[in-house]
């Protein structure tokens, strides 16, 4: 098994981007700068991240580096104070400078107190905090407000009753204005202040890293992008960050809508211009080839199966290897060169099946290392599990290539289950599918695929290609393979926790009530439908799961309707698989009314047909009320 943890272990030879990134923040004439490390989830930023901090550490105490995950903030109530205490923390508690930067960390920090009291929503703060003060007690969450309470004029009593009425916000804020300037000068001190922290402190260079930006709410992105530009952004700093860009640009065109300064068609140009201003240096980390693939999953099958020792010195001639070749596979052949006959031969055994199956891992798996890691970890627990329940004439490659159709395709897995489960484990629908592959080009097996009924779903080229790469299934008994994947023919690999956070940041924009067809159609069109091919599963098997967890709720089943109305690939399949597992009773009747314009769906036909056409719920007769 393999943790899903980020790592410095360079497999992927991402030290280049890491040096990339190191030789920009080296050039003293681009600071102060902000570096975007942007990649889709699970593609390596954090790793990549690491790297580069562990390397800049290297270069002695003349540089600084902080790193923080973004994610940590998430629950504070100001994700900007919160980060600008822990930076200037991080100053006031070193060892070598912390003395020399005292009084400057002394004023920052009560700056930022100030901050998250400018931050809050009066009313949201007033009355507890007067409550806490007031009743005996201390406030803990904002001190530096109960000491100017403290110092107001009158009887607690009054001072209560002005906190209570209709003029209580201003009261505070006049209050508050008495001890402290407007948040325009609070900001233009805090940068002057944190700038001569800096300078006194007498490093030469500042590096900020933030990670996990993109599983932040839209809120906290924006308040740790702002508070780098408007506080912190001073020179000799670089901040490097890494997020995947989608997330980002929702954060935003979410900020601009939500405060009333943008429409659709003015979105993605304010989009634009604010991550411009923000993201000097924009840099996108791409995707992994085929040879990148095959080179990652044998040196994770390596790192597995060699000893500490023996992988550090296949890990060396890989680094060796990629300064003179980036295009080639660094495969077993390679290993073998630094590793022991045995050794070769135990990892000859668990890299077989592999390379044959490469290609439609990459394509499956968007060259994704995170999916890929947990292909592979799902791939030997349900090996060992082969071998704890002693299945004979076991084939690892039989299971892979399985897998690979679980991953991308679940819903013809799914059915490919069913069929092997009523014919003994061997289907004839496979045996025509494979034959006919059989020694014709993908156009002319499409062609002969969608002239059948059975088969329209199986006719897409890359369902076409892993019915075509060897082992070929249609005369193997398929029923121990799936017994071993039972835990998930309910499910889905994906799962809720393998959900990228672009895939649930998108339900979240379409799963708006009163949201119009014409903005929803937008969202299809230009979000959904720029998903790559497992995040659209993961979206669609989240559909389907909020459906089935709130079937009384018409928005989910209006989604749905979109989907198939913009031709979303599954879409109709998934809606079905939903629609029966939910009791008709607790379906909207208006749900029946809008299922009218789908009665030629093929996917919706069985439902139509021996569901509704013979019961009597409400959403039964308004589907077969006339217009």
């Amino acid at each position: 098994m393999w943790s899903d943890n980020e790592t410095t272990e360079d497999l992927l030879g991402f030290k280049v981007h890491a040096d990339l990134l190191i030789d920009v923040i080296k050039d003293d004439k681009v600071l102060p700068v902000t570096i975007g490390v942007f990649g889709d989830w699970g593609s390596g930023k954090s790793s990549i991240l690491k790297i580069t901090k562990e390397e800049l550490e290297k270069l002695g105490d003349e540089t600084f580096v902080l790193y923080f995950n973004g994610w940590v903030f998430e629950g504070y109530d100001d994700a900007k104070a919160a980060l600008l205490e822990s930076i200037v923390k991080a100053f006031d508690e070193h060892k070598s400078f912390g003395f020399k930067v005292k009084d400057k960390t002394t004023k920052l920090f009560k700056s930022v107190k100030w901050m998250r009291v400018l931050g809050f929503g009066f009313k949201k703060i007033v009355l507890p905090t007067a409550a806490a003060y007031f009743s005996g007690g201390t406030s803990l969450l904002l001190p530096i407000l109960a000491e100017q309470l403290s110092k107001a004029t009158g009887s607690p009593e009054d001072l209560i009753k002005k906190l209570q009425g209709e003029e209580s916000e201003e009261y505070l804020k006049s209050l508050i204005k008495e001890n402290q300037d407007d948040e325009s000068t609070l900001v233009r001190d805090f940068r002057n202040d944190f700038a001569e922290m800096v300078e006194k402190s007498s490093i030469q260079k500042l590096v900020v890293i933030i990670d996990d930006l993109d599983r932040c709410t839209p809120d906290r992105i924006i308040e740790n992008l702002e508070a780098i530009k408007l506080f912190l952004n001073v020179e000799k700093t670089a901040f490097v960050i890494g997020a995947d860009p989608r997330i980002v640009r929702n954060a935003i065109e979410y900020r601009y809508k939500s405060q009333g300064k943008t429409d659709d068609d003015a979105s993605s140009r304010l989009v634009d211009d604010y991550l411009e201003k923000l993201i000097q240096v924009p840099y996108y980390l791409p995707r992994l080839s085929d040879s990148e693939v095959e080179t990652y999953i044998s040196l994770l099958v390596a790192k597995r199966e060699l000893p500490d020792e023996v992988f550090t010195k296949a890990i060396k001639a890989f680094h060796t290897f990629r300064q003179d070749n980036r295009y080639s596979v660094f495969g077993l052949a390679n290993i073998k060169e630094v590793i022991s006959p045995e050794e070769h031969q135990a990892l000859s055994n668990s890299l077989l099946s592999i390379p044959a199956l490469v290609p439609i891992i990459t394509q499956t798996l968007s060259g994704n290392p995170r999916q890929i890691k947990r292909f592979l970890n799902t791939l030997t627990l349900r090996k060992r599990l082969a071998s704890v329940a002693k299945i004979s004439n076991f084939n690892d490659a039989v299971l892979a290539k399985l897998m690979v159709l679980e991953y991308s395709e679940l819903q013809l897995f799914k059915q490919l289950y069913e069929w092997q489960i009523s014919q003994q484990g061997v289907p004839w629908q496979l045996v025509e599918l494979e034959t006919a592959c059989k020694d014709k080009s993908s156009e002319e097996t499409k062609q002969e695929l969608d002239s059948k009924t059975d088969f329209k779903n199986w006719s897409r080229d890359k369902v076409i290609r892993w019915l075509k790469v060897e082992p070929l299934l249609n005369n193997i008994d398929l029923s121990d393979y799936f017994w071993l994947s039972r835990d998930k023919l309910s499910s889905t690999i994906p799962g809720s926790s393998l959900i990228p956070p672009v895939v649930k940041s998108l339900y979240q924009k379409l799963d708006q009530e009163n949201l119009s067809s014409a903005v929803t159609k937008n969202i299809i069109n230009k979000d959904l439908k720029s998903l790559t091919e497992i995040e659209l599963v993961g979206f669609l098997e989240l559909a389907s799961q909020m459906l089935k967890r709130n079937p009384k709720k018409k928005r989910a089943y209006d989604i749905f309707h979109a989907l198939i109305d913009e031709n979303i690939t599954g879409a109709d399949t998934h809606y079905a698989n939903a629609l029966a597992t939910i009791k008709l009773s607790e379906i909207p009747p208006a749900v029946g009314v809008a299922l009218k314009n789908y009665q030629s769906n093929l996917a919706l036909k069985n439902f139509f047909e021996n569901v509704l056409q013979k019961n009597n719920s409400p959403i039964a007769k308004a589907f077969k009320s006339k217009k």
